[in-house]
């Protein structure tokens, strides 16, 4: 067992947000004495567990013996979690259980850093028509991923009164390079980029344009749950906190950036096969608890993480 001041237990370390979470413990390595592992379902790095396993997971916690968990194990694109709805239950609600009840087995002192979702609130945004919400705002989840998550973090906050050392984040959309094309963002850049090495030609089909949504960079957010996983900060203790930029980002500016920063002529042409009204016409986040509580805020502006991402995916399809 390393001697190592922090020891990271990071679930789902391989999906989008744990790589990035690692890249961020990386950069802090030089002034810090941190070690991390990093497991996940069929880890391609890292070491492979199944959430679903309690035992496996008691024997991973006991031998290891984190400092801090960070959970990020989950079904966590809503479309997947909409087609596997059973594994997605099992996975972000059941697994959840079994990795919190393991740390308070095995390692009954770590810090379970839990990541919940603002697709917790769901419909409770039409309320608010567009104004940022706080974290004491009812949750009404309206689809797999959102209810999973919210049945989740109910059952870890309830731990918290049995001795579970946890803080909750409810972080709002975020992207950056590497997020895989099943998210709005990264499907527009990848088609840009597409287009222009004369992969496709200059015409992106698109569906509803008119939602707004609360969006920051994946490095922001990583921030906070490298804080909280090498800090203690004992007033977040058993808490859950907004992660958001306080901004409604409309998908179709979103889009409209995107076309600019490709230096492109693009035909956008609505299909009708994909006009589907959005059941929430805006999602804001108020992080000020964060901001209080552990001096998060966001840093990187949107226009840099949208040249991020289109320029990830044009040295992608370039090189393929």
């Amino acid at each position: 067992m390393t001697t190592s001041e922090h020891r990271i237990l990071i679930t789902g370390a391989n999906g989008f947000v744990g790589t990035w979470l690692q890249t961020e413990l990386k950069s802090r390595q030089s002034n810090h004495s941190i070690d991390f592992f990093p497991v996940g379902y069929k880890a391609a790095t890292g070491k492979s567990i199944d959430i679903r396993d309690y035992d496996q997971l008691v024997d991973l916690v006991d031998g290891y013996q984190p400092t801090a968990i960070v959970h990020l194990a989950a079904v966590a694109a809503p479309a997947e979690a909409r087609n596997s709805p059973r594994l997605a239950w099992d996975i972000n609600a059941t697994g959840t259980m079994n990795m919190a009840y393991a740390a308070m087995e095995a390692a009954p002192n770590a810090r379970f850093v839990f990541i919940s979702s603002s697709e917790t609130y769901g419909t409770s945004f039409n309320d608010f028509e567009g104004e940022p919400i706080g974290e004491n705002i009812v949750l009404k989840p309206m689809n797999a991923y959102g209810a999973s998550k919210a049945a989740a973090e109910a059952l870890v906050g309830q731990l918290a009164h049995e001795g579970l050392n946890t803080v909750r984040f409810r972080p709002f959309n975020h992207t950056g390079p590497g997020q895989t094309e099943e998210y709005v963002v990264a499907a527009f850049a990848k088609q840009l980029a597409e287009i222009s090495v004369g992969l496709r030609p200059p015409v992106i089909k698109v569906g509803n344009l008119s939602a707004k949504r609360d969006f920051l960079d994946v490095r922001d957010v990583v921030r906070a749950y490298a804080d909280v996983a090498l800090f203690d900060f004992p007033s977040t203790r058993g808490q859950v906190f907004n992660l958001a930029s306080g901004k409604a980002q409309q998908i179709q500016d979103i889009l409209d950036e995107l076309i600019h920063i490709s230096g492109q002529k693009i035909d956008v042409q609505v299909d009708p096969e994909r006009l589907r009204p959005s059941a929430v016409a805006s999602a804001v986040g108020d992080a000020n608890a964060a901001l209080n509580a552990i001096h998060w805020k966001p840093a990187i502006p949107f226009e840099t993480t949208l040249t991020n991402v289109y320029d990830y995916w044009k040295e992608r399809v370039t090189a393929a």
